[in-house]
């Protein structure tokens, strides 16, 4: 008999199964809400490839944008659809035919007697074709070399073909694709190969993949590359064991190897915008080279006649940034003026000093910029105990803590510009044009940015000063004031305007031949505001800007 205690526990126990029951339903509700919107962690869906997964990881090439908050694990998920092609061939799956995605399997004897053609026509799915259909222009042409290396092994292989629409997010760009610069996979059309975990390795004949596409616009070329997993922590394009072939309206690429292939469009330089280039920059940098040396020389010649002026700092500084740019147009002489590229160990020195004595011009402004700041912005309680010692440890010790950084890496070596043949324009000794993007990114554009935006605001507060001064806004009425317009731009090349132009050159080739021009000429812009203040006496200082004589008035007392 069941006493009124023991229904009480019975009934208790039975509620907390319920109980516990409606939690646990509640939970595996909970994660079928929230799993698409982890999908793109590329875990969920991880190794399965029915057509409803297939499907709901391709939508992240579309979520996983630059602009998009939502999280992405590009790395798993590039990794899903590498393996998606292993999984063709182990299932021996048919076809696969999605808006997407067109992918097909076929077993292929090794003992074939000539080479395979298949259709990749991108609203198709790819299939066998014989060398005398041409209305498929997108295609790939598979040596009979390739089956034949495995004879030894097995008498028949799967192959898996695929074409894959990846959309305009982030999966498979890489790093060296900028959308700055109009760079992007073409078509965003992604072509695989694959004959699963069989290893497949150099081909004795490269196999030939045609892309058709219309003409390509200016100064854009195209090149073939693979995605390389071993490049960086995600991976990224790799041209090694390819070649290119330009046509009017379709590219013929040629690897040696199995993977997913593409065709990237990326900004060129033709031959002839090259050299014209060049000679630009060689006359521009030999005039400057002049006036540099002049201003050097004025310099030297101004310290033995006038004694108190070895002890202002501002000519010193000037004098700093004249020799190291004096130095850097010497050293773009040396890396131009040759017909070949020398041996790697002289062409690795040769881009590390190169290397170097970019990033003290680049320094040497920004100290300049810190120096207007000291005098015109904060003016008061600046004084600096060996003040231009301080500077010249940073301005050219700076540069060579990071010029040994780059260099321990391995990062200078042979750099190459191509035009829209593929042909190789201009050969010089720099970063290596493959491995050292990230390096080339970080101490050079990312240092330029910095000395950039820092000599912006400097100059600019400078400048609002100069113009709201009271003597110079007593004579607004009666027109400009020109004064302190010609102090402002003899700031400007101190502090190197003419470098900012380089944000420019991606607006057309227009900007290029201006920043060309401009930009090598800074020593003649240097030369002339170095006369203007201190040649041929301290008086026609004060009578050229207010700024100047407030510069060396105050450098007296740095020593």
């Amino acid at each position: 008999m069941v006493t009124p205690r023991t229904r009480g526990v019975l009934l208790l126990s039975l509620l907390l199964l319920w109980a516990s029951g409606m939690e646990n339903s509640r939970k595996e509700l909970k994660n079928k809400r929230e799993q698409p919107r982890n999908v793109c962690l590329g875990l969920i869906n991880e190794g399965q490839y029915d057509s409803f997964h297939l499907g709901n990881t391709a939508k992240c090439f579309s979520k996983c944008t630059q602009s998009n908050t939502e999280a992405c694990d590009l790395e798993n998920l590039q990794r899903y659809w590498l393996k998606f092609e292993d999984h063709l061939v182990e299932s021996q799956s048919g076809i696969v035919n999605m808006s997407f995605l067109k992918a097909a399997v076929q077993n292929v004897s090794t003992n074939i007697s000539e080479d395979l053609l298949f259709s990749l026509m991108p609203s198709q799915v790819p299939r066998q074709m014989t060398e005398d259909e041409h209305d498929h222009p997108d295609r790939v042409r598979l040596p009979r070399s390739l089956f034949e290396s495995l004879q030894g092994n097995r008498s028949e292989v799967w192959l898996a073909i695929t074409i894959l629409d990846i959309g305009p997010g982030n999966l498979f760009k890489g790093a060296q694709l900028s959308p700055e610069d109009s760079s992007h996979v073409l078509n965003n059309r992604l072509v695989g190969l694959s004959l699963g975990h069989i290893p497949v390795g150099p081909l004795v004949e490269p196999l030939e993949i045609t892309f058709s596409h219309q003409h390509l616009p200016p100064n854009m070329t195209l090149s073939c590359v693979f995605w390389d997993v071993t490049k960086g922590s995600t991976g990224h394009w790799s041209s090694t064991g390819c070649s290119t072939e330009l046509r009017a309206k379709k590219t013929i690429c040629r690897c040696n190897h199995l993977t997913f292939f593409a065709l990237l469009l990326r900004p060129i330089l033709d031959q002839a915008t090259v050299q014209a280039l060049v000679r630009i920059s060689r006359a521009g940098c030999g005039t400057s080279m002049i006036f540099l040396a002049s201003t050097v020389i004025l310099y030297a010649a101004l310290r033995f006649y006038r004694r108190r002026f070895k002890s202002e700092d501002a000519p010193k500084i000037h004098v700093a940034l004249s020799i190291s740019l004096f130095l850097l147009n010497l050293a773009f002489f040396i890396n131009v003026e040759r017909d070949r590229v020398p041996l790697d160990t002289v062409c690795w020195i040769q881009g590390a000093i190169f290397h170097y004595f970019l990033l003290c011009t680049f320094t040497w402004m920004g100290l300049e910029a810190f120096h207007l700041y000291l005098v015109v912005i904060k003016v008061f309680n600046t004084y600096f105990g060996h003040y231009f010692l301080k500077l010249s440890l940073v301005g050219w010790g700076l540069p060579a803590l990071i010029v040994i950084g780059t260099g321990s890496a391995n990062s200078y070596g042979r750099y190459a510009i191509y035009d829209k043949m593929n042909g190789t324009t201009l050969q010089l000794c720099w970063f290596h044009e493959k491995t050292a993007l990230s390096a080339l990114y970080i101490t050079v554009h990312g240092y330029f940015l910095v000395t950039f935006l820092f000599s912006a605001v400097v100059l600019g507060l400078v400048a609002w000063k100069i113009f709201t001064l009271p003597s110079a806004t007593v004579g607004r009425e009666q027109g400009l004031n020109w004064k302190g317009v010609l102090t402002v731009l003899g700031l400007s090349s101190l502090v190197g305007v003419t470098w900012w132009l380089a944000i420019l050159t991606p607006l057309g080739l227009s900007t290029i031949y201006v920043f060309a021009l401009f930009n090598s000429l800074q020593g003649v812009f240097i030369f002339c505001w170095f006369a203007t203040l201190y040649f041929p006496s301290r008086g026609a200082m004060s009578s050229s800007s207010g700024t100047a004589r407030v510069d060396q008035v105050h450098t007296t007392s740095h020593e």
